[in-house]
């Protein structure tokens, strides 16, 4: 049985390789789409937006609901897609833990 040392120690490079990975999911990006791709939103890892593309054909001032609802759509798949990103790249440091405070 392990002692307590090597116990603490394991934990502590674990909680570095978590930090590690927190910091590299804020390069990685994914893309979510709405409208057969006419809006496209771009998020890291990290549930961050760094952007948003409108193909001008979508945008219609007599119908802004709809485009609002684009939006949101491909942001909610962009935010999906980073979450799910988020825990097949936590899962595979963790064995599959579910860890709390981790996502």
């Amino acid at each position: 049985m392990p002692n307590m040392d090597e116990i603490l120690r394991q934990a502590r490079a674990m909680q570095e390789k978590l930090a590690q990975m927190q910091e590299d999911l804020g390069q990685k990006t994914v893309i979510g789409t709405s409208g057969g791709g006419m809006v496209t939103v771009t998020a890291t890892g990290k549930q961050e937006i760094v952007s948003l593309h409108i193909d001008p054909a979508v945008v219609d001032a007599e119908d802004v609901p709809m485009l609002e609802d684009l939006v949101q759509a491909a942001v909610n798949d962009a935010l999906r897609r980073s979450k799910e990103l988020a825990q097949n790249e936590i899962g595979a440091l963790t064995g599959g833990l579910n860890l709390p405070g981790m996502m």
